[in-house]
């Protein structure tokens, strides 16, 4: 219970990533689909979003003086969380930006599906750790070696957690302390008691989970200037939208079905990576830019791509499927040159509809007449 307790912040995360599966395998009508409405894609930073990377440039990592006489040129500062990010080739990386998720119309309407299911869980969580995951919260990255949060996690209480478990905590670097759980040992029944993640807190800002001590360590010495040279695998002019990332062809093979293999493997072998960027400020709308070294591999992929997409969107008219017919119009391909667009969305309406069920849950559950108190 105490697990559940803690990875609630997790919750909103997961419902969002599932919500557009979901919808785009649900639902059946028998009436024509009327003409789609309108969709904004990603494709561009625009201004509020170039505000918001500004003023994230908050951090100068500390320059170690080599003894040189000659003039130093002032050191630009940096978002943390981008400093974070692994470096080089074949790396996975996806922002999620829940705060911003947290205030558009989807994150309304899931975070009130939320608290109607889990709502004691998460005033629990918050008693314990001093962290409420809806307003304190900022970003959640996601990296094949764990997640880096960012945010307001200054309490006491999550640190007197994180101690709590018996952990090794020290300090580290400049600004960072480290908390190493217990080696792993075995009770008396067999069984083995795990020892839980790594966690570092930086600056009272950054959470970082991984599997190992130097994984966490390699995070912090990116942040604090001590990593290597390369940029990070995601650029400023890139963080536009409440989701954005790159993931890498490993990574991609991983979230296709079993039976769609073939194509993970094609699409894999033809792409370096896929650049993720999610609108969800309104409709959800999701754009994939594939990228690879050979040009006429990668527009063969885009082809094939897009005439599975018709094929689909044709069988979903023919048997009726009016919803899925119509989230299918959304589904396009654009080529361009050495590389190609996917194109995803379900629009705002469609979310409300499928949403619906949780108002309707909460509203029988409301109108169930309460049980009489006993006597005492």
């Amino acid at each position: 219970m105490r697990q559940r307790r803690r990875g609630l912040w997790l919750v909103f995360a997961v419902v969002l990533f599932g919500l557009a599966a979901w919808l785009m395998l649900s639902g059946q009508g028998e009436e024509e689909a009327p003409p789609p409405p309108k969709v904004a894609f990603p494709n561009r930073m625009r201004p509020a979003e170039r505000e918001r990377m500004e003023k994230r440039r908050t951090y100068v990592a500390p320059v170690v003086d080599a003894g040189t006489v000659a003039q130093q040129q002032p050191i630009r500062p940096s978002d943390p969380i981008l400093a974070a990010l692994p470096r080089g080739k074949g790396k996975t990386a996806v922002v999620i930006e829940a705060n911003a998720i947290r205030h558009s119309p989807i994150g309304e309407m899931l975070l009130e599906c939320l608290m109607n299911r889990e709502g004691a869980e998460l005033e629990r969580f918050k008693k314990e750790t001093g962290v409420d995951p809806f307003q304190d919260l900022d970003r959640m990255v996601l990296t094949d070696d764990g997640v880096i949060l960012s945010g307001n996690f200054g309490d006491d209480r999550l640190k007197n957690l994180l101690t709590s478990r018996g952990s090794t905590n020290y300090d580290y670097g400049d600004s960072a302390r480290l908390f190493e759980p217990p080696v792993p040992q075995q009770r008396p029944d067999g069984s083995t008691r795990r020892g839980g993640p790594q966690v570092g807190l930086w600056n009272n800002q950054m959470l970082v989970f991984g599997r190992s001590a130097d994984g966490v360590k390699e995070v912090i010495d990116r942040v604090e200037g001590r990593g290597p040279d390369e940029p990070p695998v995601i650029s400023e002019s890139s963080t536009y939208g409440e989701m954005y990332g790159v993931l890498s062809s490993e990574q991609l093979k991983k979230l296709f079905p079993k039976e769609q293999q073939e194509l993970a493997a094609r699409l894999a072998e033809v792409a370096e990576n896929v650049e993720l960027h999610v609108d969800a400020s309104s409709d959800f709308a999701m754009t994939a830019q594939v990228k690879g070294p050979d040009a006429a591999k990668v527009t063969d992929l885009g082809k094939s791509l897009g005439g599975a997409l018709s094929l689909a969107r044709m069988q979903a008219q023919a048997e009726g499927k009016t919803e899925m017919a119509q989230l299918l119009d959304f589904a396009k391909v654009r080529p361009d040159g050495d590389e190609f667009k996917l194109e995803l969305a379900v629009p705002l309406e469609v979310i409300k509809q499928q949403l619906a069920f949780c108002r309707e849950q909460q509203s029988a559950q409301n109108e169930k007449p309460q049980e009489a108190s006993p006597t005492p």
